[in-house]
């Protein structure tokens, strides 16, 4: 026999602690990192030839492979997927 969910949800618990939104930036931006990292691995490619090819730091493209770090910009995320031979995408969803 299951046993019925007793309260509220955790997104509400997150909510009600005023941390939803920090939880799934870095929820976001841990699948980001991860699959740009994965891609590279597939593709070979180092972190300073990623970087070169970015035209960017290999320290900004830290940040972008840093789960934890949630201050990225378009600008970056496209020119990764550019290199990657990808492309993101954005979208709002109705809560």
């Amino acid at each position: 026999m299951k046993a019925k969910n007793i309260g509220s949800s955790f997104d509400d618990f997150l909510n009600d602690e005023a941390i939803l939104d920090e939880a799934t930036a870095v929820a976001v931006k841990r699948v980001i990192a991860w699959q740009i990292a994965q891609e590279m691995k597939t593709q070979n490619l180092t972190k300073t030839i990623m970087a070169q090819k970015m035209h960017t730091s290999r320290a900004a493209l830290n940040r972008l492979l840093d789960a934890t770090d949630t201050s990225l910009t378009l600008t970056t995320l496209s020119s990764a997927a550019s290199v990657l031979g990808k492309k993101f995408r954005i979208e709002l969803e109705p809560t």
